[in-house]
Protein backbone atom coordinates (compact mmCIF):
# COMPACT_ATOMS: atom_id res chain seq x y z
CA UNK A 1 0.00 0.00 0.00
CA UNK A 2 1.39 3.35 -0.71
CA UNK A 3 0.02 6.53 1.04
CA UNK A 4 0.61 10.07 1.21
CA UNK A 5 1.33 11.36 4.74
CA UNK A 6 0.48 15.00 6.09
CA UNK A 7 2.53 15.24 9.24
CA UNK A 8 2.61 18.37 11.91
CA UNK A 9 6.18 18.76 12.51
CA UNK A 10 7.00 21.46 15.15
CA UNK A 11 10.22 21.62 17.29
CA UNK A 12 9.19 22.50 20.51
CA UNK A 13 6.15 24.77 22.19
CA UNK A 14 7.63 28.18 20.61
CA UNK A 15 8.14 27.08 17.25
CA UNK A 16 5.06 27.78 14.95
CA UNK A 17 4.97 24.41 13.39
CA UNK A 18 4.14 23.76 10.05
CA UNK A 19 2.71 20.38 7.67
CA UNK A 20 5.07 18.24 6.26
CA UNK A 21 4.51 15.85 3.58
CA UNK A 22 5.98 12.45 2.96
CA UNK A 23 5.50 9.28 0.56
CA UNK A 24 5.78 6.02 2.07
CA UNK A 25 5.39 3.17 -0.24
CA UNK A 26 5.06 -0.48 0.75
CA UNK A 27 2.96 -0.34 3.76
CA UNK A 28 1.45 -3.78 5.03
CA UNK A 29 -2.29 -3.69 5.45
CA UNK A 30 -1.70 -5.40 8.83
CA UNK A 31 0.61 -3.04 10.28
CA UNK A 32 -0.99 -0.92 12.98
CA UNK A 33 -0.75 2.86 12.49
CA UNK A 34 2.49 3.27 15.01
CA UNK A 35 4.08 0.77 12.52
CA UNK A 36 3.61 2.93 9.87
CA UNK A 37 5.14 5.90 11.49
CA UNK A 38 8.20 3.35 12.32
CA UNK A 39 8.67 2.64 8.93
CA UNK A 40 8.84 6.78 8.26
CA UNK A 41 11.29 7.21 10.50
CA UNK A 42 13.75 4.62 9.75
CA UNK A 43 13.47 6.08 6.14
CA UNK A 44 14.02 9.81 7.92
CA UNK A 45 16.65 8.14 9.79
CA UNK A 46 18.89 6.73 6.80
CA UNK A 47 18.17 10.09 4.93
CA UNK A 48 20.12 11.81 8.11
CA UNK A 49 16.55 13.93 8.58
CA UNK A 50 14.82 13.97 12.17
CA UNK A 51 12.24 11.32 12.98
CA UNK A 52 8.33 12.21 14.02
CA UNK A 53 8.06 12.43 17.74
CA UNK A 54 5.08 10.66 18.75
CA UNK A 55 3.69 9.22 22.11
CA UNK A 56 3.78 5.45 22.70
CA UNK A 57 4.32 2.69 25.33
CA UNK A 58 2.68 -0.77 25.59
CA UNK A 59 0.54 -0.81 22.09
CA UNK A 60 -1.94 -2.92 23.44
CA UNK A 61 -4.48 -0.28 23.84
CA UNK A 62 -3.94 0.05 27.55
CA UNK A 63 -1.60 3.32 28.43
CA UNK A 64 -3.19 5.74 26.45
CA UNK A 65 -0.50 7.55 24.72
CA UNK A 66 -0.98 6.85 21.50
CA UNK A 67 -2.47 10.64 20.82
CA UNK A 68 -2.64 12.16 17.86
CA UNK A 69 -5.81 13.25 15.20
CA UNK A 70 -5.67 11.36 12.23
CA UNK A 71 -8.15 12.74 9.52
CA UNK A 72 -9.60 14.87 11.57
CA UNK A 73 -10.58 12.49 14.32
CA UNK A 74 -9.09 11.10 17.77
CA UNK A 75 -7.26 8.19 17.06
CA UNK A 76 -8.42 7.64 13.96
CA UNK A 77 -11.93 6.74 11.89
CA UNK A 78 -12.74 3.39 13.76
CA UNK A 79 -14.78 3.21 17.19
CA UNK A 80 -13.48 2.20 20.67
CA UNK A 81 -9.91 1.84 19.32
CA UNK A 82 -6.38 3.68 20.07
CA UNK A 83 -3.93 4.97 17.37
CA UNK A 84 -1.89 1.72 18.42
CA UNK A 85 -4.92 -0.43 17.61
CA UNK A 86 -5.90 1.21 14.30
CA UNK A 87 -4.28 -0.93 11.12
CA UNK A 88 -3.59 0.29 7.80
CA UNK A 89 -6.21 -2.00 6.13
CA UNK A 90 -8.60 1.01 7.43
CA UNK A 91 -7.32 3.34 4.72
CA UNK A 92 -7.51 2.84 1.07
CA UNK A 93 -4.52 2.62 -1.15
CA UNK A 94 -2.84 5.92 -2.17
CA UNK A 95 -4.91 7.72 0.58
CA UNK A 96 -3.51 10.88 1.96
CA UNK A 97 -3.50 10.64 5.94
CA UNK A 98 -3.43 14.18 7.90
CA UNK A 99 -2.06 13.39 11.05
CA UNK A 100 -1.82 15.91 13.75
CA UNK A 101 -1.12 16.46 17.70
CA UNK A 102 -4.04 17.20 20.00
CA UNK A 103 -4.91 20.61 20.19
CA UNK A 104 -5.54 22.19 23.26
CA UNK A 105 -4.15 24.68 25.88
CA UNK A 106 -3.71 22.38 28.66
CA UNK A 107 -1.46 20.12 26.47
CA UNK A 108 1.36 22.25 25.25
CA UNK A 109 3.11 20.84 22.05
CA UNK A 110 6.33 18.95 23.20
CA UNK A 111 7.49 18.45 20.04
CA UNK A 112 5.68 17.29 17.01
CA UNK A 113 2.58 14.69 17.65
CA UNK A 114 3.64 14.79 21.21
CA UNK A 115 1.98 16.72 23.98
CA UNK A 116 2.60 17.15 27.41
CA UNK A 117 -0.64 15.92 29.09
CA UNK A 118 0.63 16.40 32.72
CA UNK A 119 -2.23 18.42 33.37
CA UNK A 120 -4.22 14.81 33.86
CA UNK A 121 -1.78 14.36 36.60
CA UNK A 122 -2.25 17.42 38.28
CA UNK A 123 -6.04 16.96 38.45
CA UNK A 124 -6.24 13.23 39.60
CA UNK A 125 -3.02 14.50 42.41
CA UNK A 126 -5.68 16.93 43.86
CA UNK A 127 -8.07 14.57 44.33
CA UNK A 128 -8.40 11.23 42.81
CA UNK A 129 -7.15 8.58 45.04
CA UNK A 130 -8.37 6.92 48.35
CA UNK A 131 -6.28 7.37 51.32
CA UNK A 132 -8.29 5.59 53.72
CA UNK A 133 -6.66 2.57 54.86
CA UNK A 134 -9.23 -0.27 53.52
CA UNK A 135 -7.03 -3.01 54.76
CA UNK A 136 -6.29 -6.56 53.24
CA UNK A 137 -7.79 -8.05 50.28
CA UNK A 138 -9.92 -10.31 52.19
CA UNK A 139 -11.09 -7.13 54.27
CA UNK A 140 -12.56 -5.64 50.75
CA UNK A 141 -13.84 -8.17 49.39
CA UNK A 142 -16.11 -8.75 52.66
CA UNK A 143 -17.61 -5.42 52.06
CA UNK A 144 -20.59 -5.91 49.79
CA UNK A 145 -21.40 -4.28 46.73
CA UNK A 146 -24.15 -5.12 44.22
CA UNK A 147 -23.00 -6.38 40.95
CA UNK A 148 -24.65 -3.17 39.33
CA UNK A 149 -22.80 -0.68 40.83
CA UNK A 150 -19.52 -2.57 40.52
CA UNK A 151 -19.55 -2.82 37.14
CA UNK A 152 -20.82 0.52 36.48
CA UNK A 153 -17.69 1.53 38.66
CA UNK A 154 -15.66 -0.58 36.66
CA UNK A 155 -16.71 0.93 33.53
CA UNK A 156 -15.69 4.31 34.46
CA UNK A 157 -12.54 2.88 35.85
CA UNK A 158 -11.74 2.17 32.25
CA UNK A 159 -10.79 5.47 31.20
CA UNK A 160 -6.88 5.36 30.23
CA UNK A 161 -6.26 9.59 29.99
CA UNK A 162 -5.33 9.47 26.58
CA UNK A 163 -7.08 13.02 26.54
CA UNK A 164 -9.69 11.86 23.26
CA UNK A 165 -12.01 13.81 24.95
CA UNK A 166 -10.31 17.05 25.36
CA UNK A 167 -9.47 16.83 21.70
CA UNK A 168 -12.83 16.12 20.27
CA UNK A 169 -14.74 18.87 22.03
CA UNK A 170 -14.92 22.45 20.78
CA UNK A 171 -14.35 23.94 23.82
CA UNK A 172 -10.75 21.55 24.84
CA UNK A 173 -13.05 20.86 28.03
CA UNK A 174 -11.53 17.51 30.22
CA UNK A 175 -15.09 16.56 32.05
CA UNK A 176 -15.44 13.00 30.83
CA UNK A 177 -12.01 12.58 32.04
CA UNK A 178 -12.24 14.48 35.80
CA UNK A 179 -15.97 12.86 35.97
CA UNK A 180 -14.77 9.25 34.51
CA UNK A 181 -11.80 9.60 37.84
CA UNK A 182 -14.39 10.91 39.81
CA UNK A 183 -16.75 8.27 39.38
CA UNK A 184 -14.89 5.05 39.29
CA UNK A 185 -14.34 5.78 43.06
CA UNK A 186 -17.64 8.11 44.76
CA UNK A 187 -19.92 4.73 43.80
CA UNK A 188 -17.51 2.53 45.65
CA UNK A 189 -17.91 2.13 49.49
CA UNK A 190 -13.85 3.37 49.83
CA UNK A 191 -14.39 6.46 48.01
CA UNK A 192 -17.10 7.70 49.75
CA UNK A 193 -15.00 9.01 52.82
CA UNK A 194 -13.31 11.59 50.51
CA UNK A 195 -16.57 12.08 48.05
CA UNK A 196 -17.10 16.05 48.48
CA UNK A 197 -13.35 16.70 49.07
CA UNK A 198 -12.34 14.80 46.08
CA UNK A 199 -14.88 16.24 43.84
CA UNK A 200 -14.38 20.28 44.79
CA UNK A 201 -10.71 19.37 44.50
CA UNK A 202 -10.31 18.28 41.42
CA UNK A 203 -13.03 20.53 39.55
CA UNK A 204 -10.82 23.82 40.63
CA UNK A 205 -8.09 21.75 39.16
CA UNK A 206 -9.43 21.06 35.90
CA UNK A 207 -10.77 24.98 35.99
CA UNK A 208 -6.90 25.99 37.30
CA UNK A 209 -5.34 23.95 34.03
CA UNK A 210 -7.46 25.88 31.60
CA UNK A 211 -9.65 23.25 30.51
CA UNK A 212 -12.75 24.60 28.48
CA UNK A 213 -16.36 24.05 29.96
CA UNK A 214 -18.82 21.61 28.97
CA UNK A 215 -21.63 22.02 26.41
CA UNK A 216 -22.89 18.83 25.74
CA UNK A 217 -22.20 18.12 22.21
CA UNK A 218 -21.65 14.90 23.45
CA UNK A 219 -18.39 15.01 21.21
CA UNK A 220 -15.87 13.42 23.92
CA UNK A 221 -18.13 10.53 24.47
CA UNK A 222 -18.14 9.67 20.62
CA UNK A 223 -14.67 10.12 20.22
CA UNK A 224 -13.62 8.09 23.33
CA UNK A 225 -11.16 4.94 22.64
CA UNK A 226 -13.07 3.27 25.82
CA UNK A 227 -16.15 4.23 25.01
CA UNK A 228 -17.14 6.11 28.53
CA UNK A 229 -20.62 7.23 29.31
CA UNK A 230 -21.93 10.83 29.34
CA UNK A 231 -23.95 9.82 32.29
CA UNK A 232 -19.90 10.40 34.31
CA UNK A 233 -20.64 14.29 33.55
CA UNK A 234 -23.87 13.82 35.19
CA UNK A 235 -22.37 12.31 38.49
CA UNK A 236 -19.88 14.38 38.84
CA UNK A 237 -22.49 17.63 38.38
CA UNK A 238 -24.51 15.82 41.03
CA UNK A 239 -20.64 15.09 43.21
CA UNK A 240 -19.82 18.37 42.82
CA UNK A 241 -23.37 20.31 43.92
CA UNK A 242 -23.54 18.42 46.79
CA UNK A 243 -20.19 18.80 48.05
CA UNK A 244 -20.46 22.81 47.83
CA UNK A 245 -23.83 23.26 49.46
CA UNK A 246 -22.53 20.50 52.31
CA UNK A 247 -19.99 22.88 52.78
CA UNK A 248 -21.79 25.93 52.97
CA UNK A 249 -24.19 23.80 56.19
Amino acid sequence: MKFTLKIWRQKNNQDKGAFKTYELDGVSADMSFLEMIDVLNEQLIDKDEDPVHFDHDCREGICGMCSMYINGQPHGPLKNVTTCQLHMRSFQDGETIVIEPWRAKAFPIVKDLAVDRGAFDRVIQAGGYVSVNTGGTPDANEIPIPKSVADEAFDSATCIGCGACVAACKNASAMLFVSAKISQLSMLPQGKVEAAERAQKMVAQMDEEGFGACTNTGACSAECPKGIDLSNIARMNREYLGAKIGSQD
